[in-house]
């Protein structure tokens, strides 16, 4: 584990006990064994802390929830989107339990706000994706407020999860929240959310990675990650990004490779866009 890699998970640890707000640099750096300049090195804030630890999460959750997207049978995708839903909620509840409790404390500032808004409209295509793949034209006019009907069901459910000792049967969750969800596609005719509306309330579109700062991540990676069948599909992929021989069967097991990799998912989501998989 790499200082960066250290400072983040120690921190956590902190921000789950105390919030964002009472826990300071000096504190962390205690917790970590590390002194203030080596922080710094690392992060140039905790503000800055903070941000690689949303993104860290919310890349996460993206990534797996557009893989099911991507690969499961239509048969099977409403189940399987809602169980990786959830089972990432419980993977990360920890720093999933600060977002919800410190949202109206912290996310005051526009970075902050702006960050999350991104990672909203990500999980808004992968979602608008999966309901046009499962009903098309059925859906043609509500779509969007399905959309947002799912949304708000992964949201209100999952404070279930995070926030009540009680065991809960994810698979039981799935499956029901897959029935509400077909009721709706099949007898909902009065949609609120529009497109028109969905382009008056979008921030302007995120650029779409390029392949310099494709090949310049994949650099970073190779470097952290130690030898192992992931640093070698790296390696492979960084190659194929320069100069391209591999077919897309091959390109597809090596991202496969990377997928699992807890640094590696955001990677292996922004390639698959890349190579159109």
């Amino acid at each position: 584990m790499n200082k960066k890699q250290l400072i983040m998970e120690k921190a956590l640890d902190l921000f789950a006990k105390q919030g964002f707000e009472t826990t300071s640099v000096q504190q962390i750096t205690e917790h970590c064994g590390i002194s203030k300049g080596a922080f710094y090195l690392s992060f140039k804030s905790k503000d800055e802390l903070i941000l690689s630890l949303i993104d860290y999460f919310m890349t996460q959750f993206i990534s797996d929830i557009d893989y099911q997207v991507k690969n499961a049978n239509n048969d099977e995708l409403l189940f399987k989107f809602y169980h990786t839903t959830f089972q990432s909620f419980v993977q990360h509840s920890d720093f999933a339990k600060i977002l919800m409790n410190e949202q109206a404390q912290t996310f005051h500032k526009k970075e902050l706000i702006e960050k999350m808004h991104i990672y909203d409209r990500l999980l808004d295509k992968v979602t608008l994706t999966m309901v046009e793949r499962l009903y098309g034209e059925e859906i043609i006019h509500t779509k969007y407020d399905l959309v947002y009907c799912i949304k708000g069901l992964m949201s209100n459910y999952s404070k279930l999860l995070l926030f009540y000792n009680a065991p809960l049967d994810l698979k039981l969750l799935s499956a029901s929240l897959v029935e509400k969800t077909n009721l709706l596609a099949k007898h909902a005719t009065i949609a609120f959310i529009s497109e028109d509306f969905i382009q008056l309330i979008e921030l302007p579109a995120q650029k779409e990675v390029t392949k310099e700062q494709l090949l310049e991540m994949i650099a970073q990676k190779i470097e952290e990650t130690e030898e192992s069948i992931e640093k070698e599909s790296l390696i492979l992929l960084k190659q194929q990004l320069l100069q391209p021989t591999l077919s897309p069967a091959i390109i597809k097991g090596l991202i496969e490779n990377i997928r699992n990799h807890p640094h590696c998912k955001w990677i292996s989501y922004l390639l698959r866009s890349y190579f159109n998989l």
